[in-house]
C-alpha cells in the first residue's frame, strides 16, 4: 500500500550559480551548473519518501535521456513509477534555474512530456490504486488532469492537497476539490487580491479562501517569515526555522511533502504544519530541488541539535 499519491510534473532541471542576474540581452559568468532531478510532482514525491512514505507517482515523461535518468533516480528512491506515462513525440519537462548569492531563484520551464497527461491516464492509474491516504497535486500539468485526480482521490476517501503553483496556472476550479491548499506569496495574490505582508493581511488571505473560494484550510507561506496556517476560521502562525539559505528551489515542494508525510501519520494540520517548517528549513540550506531533501535521520539530528520536537511544538493562536 502506498500511502501518499502524487499527481504532478517531473523535470530535469538545468541549475546555474551566479552572484547575481543577468541584465535583459547582458552575458555574465556564473559559479557552476548542474543537472539535477526535478519538476515540483517529482519533488513532492521524492520529499515523501525521503521521509520513509510509501509514495505513488503519476506523470509523464518523454523516451529519453533525461526521461531515463528521472526513472531511475525515482526507483533509487523507492517510488512506484508504474504509473508513469512514457511519450515519444515530447521531450522530458525542463527547467532552466539561476540561483544567484542571495539563494533566490528565476526559473524557465518547458512543460514538454507533461502537458501530455490527460484524465484517462489518471482515471486509469486510480483504478489500480487502493489504500492510499493523502492525494497530492500541483497545477504544472493540465488542469482537466488535476481536476480528474482530485475526484478520484475524493471517491476513494484521501485527503487532497493541492499546491496551486505556479501563480499563472492556478484556476479557481481546482479549489472546490481541495481540503487544504498551500499557496506562496505570488499565488495568494493571484487568488485573491491580496497582498501578503504581514500576519495580518496572511489572516485576511485566509478568511478570503475559505469565505469567497470555499477551500477551509490552507497554509500560507511567508518565505523566510514563517506560514499562516487558516483551519476552518481559526489562524495560527508558524515561524520559519532560522537557517543559512543556499537554495531555495523546491522548498515549496519540500512542505507540501512533508504537510502530506505527518497526516498521513494522523498528525493534526497544526502539527503537521510545524513538522513541514523544519524539512522546509532544512531544504533551503542545501543545493538541488531534490538533492537537498532530507531524510528522517537528518531531521532528528537537526532537531536535537536545536533543541526541537516535531510533532507537538509550542502554538501561538491569533485573533
Amino acid at each position: 500500500m502506498a500511502e501518499i499519491t502524487v499527481v504532478g510534473s517531473i523535470n530535469m532541471d538545468i541549475v546555474a550559480l551566479t552572484n547575481q542576474y543577468p541584465g535583459h540581452g547582458e552575458t555574465i559568468f556564473g559559479h557552476s551548473v548542474k543537472t539535477l532531478c526535478g519538476g515540483k510532482g517529482a519533488n513532492q514525491a521524492t520529499a515523501c519518501a525521503r521521509l520513509g512514505k510509501s509514495v505513488n507517482m503519476i506523470g509523464s515523461i518523454g523516451i529519453d535521456s533525461y526521461g531515463k535518468e528521472i526513472e531511475k533516480n525515482f526507483k533509487e528512491n523507492q517510488i512506484e513509477t508504474s504509473f508513469l506515462k512514457l511519450v515519444e513525440d515530447e521531450s522530458t519537462g525542463c527547467a532552466i534555474i539561476t540561483v544567484d548569492a542571495t539563494a533566490e531563484n528565476t526559473m524557465l520551464v518547458v512543460k514538454g512530456a507533461n502537458d501530455s497527461l490527460n484524465e484517462h491516464d489518471v482515471q486509469k492509474a486510480f483504478s489500480q490504486i487502493e489504500n492510499s491516504k493523502i492525494l497530492l497535486v500541483q497545477m504544472e500539468i493540465p488542469e482537466a488532469a488535476v481536476i480528474r485526480a482530485m475526484m478520484e482521490a475524493k471517491r476513494k476517501g484521501m485527503f487532497i492537497i493541492l499546491d496551486p503553483a505556479p501563480a499563472e496556472g492556478v484556476t479557481k476550479q481546482a479549489l472546490l476539490h481541495a481540503d487544504i491548499i498551500t499557496p506562496n506569496l505570488q499565488e495568494t495574490k493571484q487568488l485573491t487580491g491580496i497582498d501578503v505582508t504581514s500576519i495580518k493581511t496572511a489572516i485576511e488571505a485566509g478568511k478570503y479562501f475559505d469565505q469567497y473560494l470555499g477551500v477551509k484550510n490552507s497554509v500560507i507561506k511567508m518565505a523566510d517569515k514563517g506560514a499562516l496556517l487558516y483551519e476552518n476560521g481559526k489562524s495560527i502562525f508558524i515561524e520559519a526555522m532560522p537557517v543559512k539559505a543556499v537554495d531555495t528551489v523546491g522548498a515549496g515542494d519540500s512542505y507540501a511533502g512533508a504537510l502530506a508525510c505527518a497526516l498521513a501519520d494522523g498528525e493534526s494540520l497544526e502539527s503537521a504544519a510545524r513538522f513541514a517548517a523544519i524539512v522546509a528549513a532544512l531544504k533551503v540550506s542545501k543545493l538541488g530541488a531534490q538533492s537537498g531533501l532530507p531524510t528522517m535521520d537528518q531531521i532528528n539530528e537537526y532537531c536535537a541539535e536545536n533543541n526541537l520536537t516535531y510533532y507537538g511544538l509550542q502554538t501561538r493562536q491569533l485573533r
